[in-house]
């Protein structure tokens, strides 16, 4: 959930009046205030008092936004829809209009197709910054970045002082060495490898290199003189650069989902547009794509829709009239009026609400605007009984009696380095049928675990000081890749239990086993569905010292003591001996 600051004066300001004290509003989900604070007391938080000296005593509120009301991240669209909700403004109708000259152009090149294909861009006329507006303009794009963005991977917002520029505008892709301008903030021309070199040590732009660094050909966009706009999604020129003092303002989005790239184009024009000569409006811009084919944006598209009342009602759980559901609605951004028979309620859904795609996004606005806590509780029509699931409850029984069995329950991250699972293990990644994650934040978060006894061996490590032994075990499910499943992927519930000491110990293990066995009332022997155990082999053991389980016709696991490799890969310096078996087959 993306988090806001906005300037408590600021805020006052905008709603026309003050509060003595907070008054939590809800736009959402959730309610919007999360708390205030101010820039000296995060400072000091996080750094201490003496850096925090100097620093500004303003207040801020920290408000929680909906991940998916992209109109609520910014001073402009939530003082917009405050004021529409409490019924004091109406929903402005927000307007393209063609430009009395020439209209400007962005032409897309086929040299694109395979980088980021697509771009948007409008115009905002006319203007007029304050300081704190500027700041909020560029606050939005930095919020949208993160959130619908997706970190500049789907799409990449560049702002231009068209004033600076001259039209029309190419957005095209050429190699790295071809391309050079004076960057953003810089005072000199740099080669596109140049600046992704000095970028590699920016805590800012560092993490959207990845995006094209390994691309033959960078996107660039320029004006008709060849001046660089932006080499997206990096990096904005300085020719082109916005300021306070900037009065027309050329917004281009680049990036590889068409749908996201139209709505956060949108998103900005509706809530800048505040501030134009003419209210509302924004300039069209015309996009020619390689295929010849153009389009004019923003879209700032408006759509109805229709549901009936008594579905809302029946889906909320209340009882009220169309007229007083067309009334919630619309003030929740969403013109409504009742129509047909009465119970009909046409919807109109303006450019800023993305987030409705279907009928059950309007009942749930519904349900915000008449407020959650005043939805009077009722008992169910149907009556029920939950049970719990026979593999977690056998899961419950076996907890417990692993406990009376003097061993200690751990819980370990279901994600691990694909070092733990086979090198430390003696396999190879490629045989133990590991899930990966495709864009792992740490080497300790790589794959899914296929075994639950690396995460007690590392606990054991980190408790090496305790009084030994060392008995625990752990209850939990492994992931193995499965191709006969719709997620190619099956997780497994595993009970795994390790005894560390000066010795082995494993006639402890073993008669673990049979304790367990005893309590699944499996038998020993072949014979009726009992367990055996035969002498097996494998790398995590020590030879001779390893032995499979087999019960009900079936093997589950395998127990032994571990080989000296593994334990000392492990950080450990004494013998160590564990049991593992699957405890599906026993339900």
């Amino acid at each position: 959930m993306p988090t806001v600051s906005l300037k408590r004066d600021l805020l006052f300001q905008a709603l026309g009046r003050t509060y003595s004290e907070c008054r939590p509003y809800t736009l959402g989900p959730t309610p919007l205030l999360g708390g205030w604070t101010s820039e000296k007391e995060i400072i000091s938080k996080e750094q201490g008092n003496v850096k925090a000296a100097g620093a500004s005593d303003v207040v801020l509120y920290k408000i929680d936004v909906p991940a998916n009301r992209y109109d609520l991240l910014c001073l402009e669209g939530l003082v917009r829809g405050l004021q529409v909700f409490k019924e004091r403004i109406k929903a402005p109708v927000y307007k393209r209009v063609m430009p009395d000259g020439k209209i400007q152009k962005l032409i897309i090149t086929e040299e694109t197709a395979k980088i980021r294909p697509f771009a948007v861009a409008a115009v905002l006329r006319n203007i007029k910054f304050t300081k704190d507006r500027y700041d909020s303009f560029i606050e939005l794009q930095e919020k949208l970045h993160q959130n619908i963005c997706r970190k500049r991977a789907l799409v990449a917002i560049g702002t231009h002082d068209l004033d600076t520029l001259s039209g029309p505008f190419t957005y095209t892709a050429k190699r790295p060495s071809d391309i050079k301008f004076k960057p953003l903030n810089k005072t000199k021309e740099y080669t596109a490898c140049e600046l992704m070199n000095i970028y590699k040590t920016d805590n800012h732009l560092k993490h959207y290199l990845h995006i094209i660094e390994n691309k033959p050909l960078y996107p660039v966009i320029y004006d008709s003189n060849g001046v660089v706009l932006s080499m997206p999604p990096i990096i904005n020129g300085d020719h082109s650069r916005i300021t306070v003092n900037t009065r027309n303002i050329f917004i281009e989005c680049t990036g590889t989902d068409f749908t996201k790239a139209k709505i956060v184009l949108d998103i900005i024009v509706t809530m800048f547009s505040e501030y134009c000569e003419n209210q509302f409006t924004v300039e069209a811009a015309e996009v020619v794509f390689p295929n010849g084919k153009s389009y004019t944006f923003p879209e700032l598209a408006y759509r109805k829709e229709m549901v009936r009342a008594d579905l809302i009602n029946k889906k909320v759980g209340i009882r009220e009239t169309p007229q007083n559901l067309a009334k919630l609605l619309t003030r929740m951004y969403l013109k409504s009026e009742v129509i047909g028979d009465g119970n009909q309620i046409e919807i109109e859904i303006p450019p800023t609400r993305a987030d409705i795609i279907h009928a059950c996004d309007i009942v749930e606005d519904a349900a915000i605007a008449y407020g959650y806590n005043n939805i009077q509780m009722t008992l169910p029509k149907t009556y029920t009984i939950a049970n719990q699931f026979p593999l977690n409850k056998l899961t419950e029984l076996l907890r417990y009696d692993m406990a009376a069995a003097g061993f200690t329950e751990v819980l370990t991250f279901a994600l691990c380095s694909q070092e733990d699972i086979a090198d430390k293990l003696g396999l190879d990644i490629s045989a133990t049928k590991a899930v990966h994650i495709s864009n792992p934040k740490t080497a300790e978060f790589q794959v899914a675990r296929t075994t639950l006894l690396p995460g007690l061996l590392k606990t054991i490590a980190a408790n090496r000081k305790m009084p030994l032994p060392l008995k625990l075990f752990e209850i939990s499910d492994i992931v193995i890749k499965d191709s006969n499943t719709d997620v190619g992927a099956k997780n497994y519930r595993h009970l795994c239990a390790v005894y560390y000491n000066k010795n082995p110990g494993f006639e402890i293990i073993h008669g673990l086993l049979d304790r367990i066995m005893q309590l699944l009332d499996v038998p020993p022997g072949e014979d009726k569905g009992g367990y055996v155990i035969k002498a097996s082999e494998g790398p995590a053991f020590f030879p001779g010292r390893c032995a499979e389980i087999f019960a009900r016709g079936q093997s589950v696991g395998k127990l032994g003591v571990l080989h000296p490799d593994v334990i000392t890969k492990f950080e450990l310096t004494m013998p160590c001996s564990s049991l593992e078996i699957n405890i599906g087959p026993f339900l």
